[in-house]
């Protein structure tokens, strides 16, 4: 059932409310964050009964677990674990890394049968993200408290590619470590960029640093960690790398091709939607996080006024429905004056034919990327949910990205979760944009392939739109598929129907650690997802003041 919506007059304007409530951040000698309730009671009505604070009180204590590796949730509610979901916790268990003798990660991917290892084992940032949010939410912290302490540390390092030094702020891609038998030492090996697929530093990795750090914080109630001078330099250091002033006429980060999950050059440098709700998710958990003190000030100073910026450029230029759609269509072009409409000169002839007949009545999206003369139409199932988690997207621009996801369920789901980016490029596209890349072939890879690991946060979207019904079809698909194709990567195919890298646990079986209600025959639970819903203190229901000052 649609989360029903409120009347237009009724709804707070969003501009204004934004404006008034990064503003009132200014004025006031210390914040205090309070969090919005991130769906409407009324769709809630619908949803199994949630964790009451006995449960959260248990899910955070490590010991109250009953069985070394159950989930917490089966112990709660006394039925046995869903065989997929055991699998999942025993891969993810086999896949951890230890740093003398302290868990500081997991692997990328696990895999016995596979003598080409390249980079797969090694803890990747981005990667370790949907895993330290299970073991948050099986009440282990510890893990995510090591990684996050680990990371910061080599945030200091200096970082050199050939003779050129990288910023201070920048975290790095991945890590391995290395343990001496012999000597019984360890080493880690850190990566920020110097040794990857096209030489190109990790963006997204800061932004996933700053997003855990603030979930481990609301998860454990533990504020002694993001309030050491070591982490509040870290903040500082990553925001230093995005908030300093340069060349730059719009708000939006200017990006090279593969610095985020999209790691292949595949034509989304500029401004990639990824990177920017991540950049937005980013400011307003560091916003919550910052000390009120002379260095802390100054950058919520440049937090307010930026986010005021990013989120207007967002939801004005990067969005798109069937109303946009058309009036891009009727664009002038080649004006100059402050008051131009096409204020990117993009050209009309320039709309792929395919938008038109992917574009329902309802329903719309975050395009790809928009910087002059330039509009990528693709759809990037990660930026748009990313969008919705962090509220860079309204109340109404949420609900259409849900719209459009029903809509369009053979196109962005079809028959295994979810869509990487729709649509695929190829032919002599493919040969200029990927450079002739075998990997990125059409409708597979970051070409258009199905990764279920993105399920993780396709459920969490959902759970704040108050559409629980889209998370469950998605589910019941990986349910059907994941164990009997031995757990793979990614699939290939139009339809997602050709499975790849078999062996393979990256953060396969963590999509349905979101789900505790799996084959309990109650109707949708979600209870664990809606738990890490409230870790993020950046999502409201009908407005984008989402961080409250008193």
């Amino acid at each position: 059932m649609e989360c029903p919506k409120e009347p237009l007059e009724s709804q707070c304007s969003l501009s204004e409310m934004d404006d008034f409530d990064l503003t009132r951040a200014l004025d006031k000698p210390r914040l205090k964050i309070e969090r919005k309730r991130s769906f409407d009671e009324r769709s809630m009505s619908e949803l199994s009964t949630g964790y009451s604070r006995h449960d959260l009180d248990m899910a955070h204590s490590p010991g109250s677990r009953s069985f070394v590796d159950t989930p917490l949730s089966y112990v709660r509610n006394s039925f046995e674990p869903h065989p997929m979901v055991a699998e999942a916790w025993e891969a993810l268990r086999r896949s951890m890394v230890f740093f003398r003798g302290q868990p500081v990660g997991t692997i990328a991917a696990y895999d016995h049968a596979s003598e080409e290892v390249l980079n797969y084992d090694q803890v990747f940032v981005r990667d370790f993200v949907p895993s330290a949010l299970a073991f948050l939410m099986n009440g282990e912290p510890d893990i995510v408290k090591n990684f996050l302490l680990k990371t910061l540390q080599l945030q200091g390092w200096e970082k050199r590619v050939d003779r050129f030094k990288l910023g201070e702020g920048v975290m790095p891609a991945s890590f391995k470590v290395l343990h001496d038998p012999v000597r019984k030492t360890d080493t880690i090996v850190a990566d920020f960029g110097e040794s990857a697929i096209g030489r190109v530093a990790p963006v997204d990795s800061g932004f996933w640093w700053i997003i855990l750090l603030r979930a481990y914080t609301k998860s454990t109630g533990d504020l002694t960690l993001s309030e050491t001078p070591e982490c509040q330099r870290g903040i500082r250091l990553i925001l230093s790398l995005c908030l300093s002033e340069g060349f730059d006429t719009f708000p939006t980060l200017l990006c090279a091709d593969g610095c985020s999950m999209v790691d292949r050059r595949m034509g989304v440098y500029g401004y990639p939607i990824e990177i920017q709700a991540l950049f937005f998710m980013a400011l307003r958990s560091a916003l919550s996080m910052l000390k009120h003190d002379e260095e802390g000030r100054e950058f919520i100073e440049k937090i307010v006024k930026r986010l005021h910026a990013l989120s207007f450029h967002m939801r004005n230029y990067f969005w798109l429905d069937f109303q946009q759609l058309n009036d891009i269509y009727r664009y002038k072009t080649e004006e100059y004056s402050h008051t131009a409409v096409n204020k990117f000169n993009v050209m009309p002839d320039s709309i792929p034919d395919w938008v038109f007949d992917f574009m329902p009545l309802r329903g719309g999206y975050f395009v790809g990327n928009v910087s002059p003369a330039r509009m990528d139409f693709r759809w990037f199932s990660l930026g748009n949910c990313v969008a919705i988690l962090s509220s860079l997207a309204t109340p109404d621009q949420s609900m259409a990205i849900m719209d459009l996801l029903e809509h369009r369920w053979e196109e962005l789901v079809g028959e295994m979760p979810l869509k990487i980016c729709y649509p695929c490029i190829e032919s002599h596209e493919w040969r200029i944009v990927t450079g002739c890349d075998p990997k990125n072939t059409r409708w597979s890879y970051h070409n258009g392939g199905s990764w279920p690991v993105l399920l993780w946060m396709l459920t969490a979207a959902c759970i704040k739109t108050g559409r629980p019904q889209i998370a469950r079809r998605a589910i019941d698909l990986i349910e059907s598929r994941l164990h009997r194709d031995c757990w793979p990567e990614y699939y290939d195919g139009k339809l997602g129907r050709r499975g790849q890298r078999k062996g393979l646990h990256r953060g396969m079986g963590l999509c349905l650690l979101w789900n505790e209600g799996l084959g309990d025959g109650n109707g949708y639970s979600f209870g664990y997802a809606k738990m890490v819903s409230s870790w993020f203190p950046i999502s409201c229901s009908r407005c984008c003041g989402c961080v409250e000052v008193h």
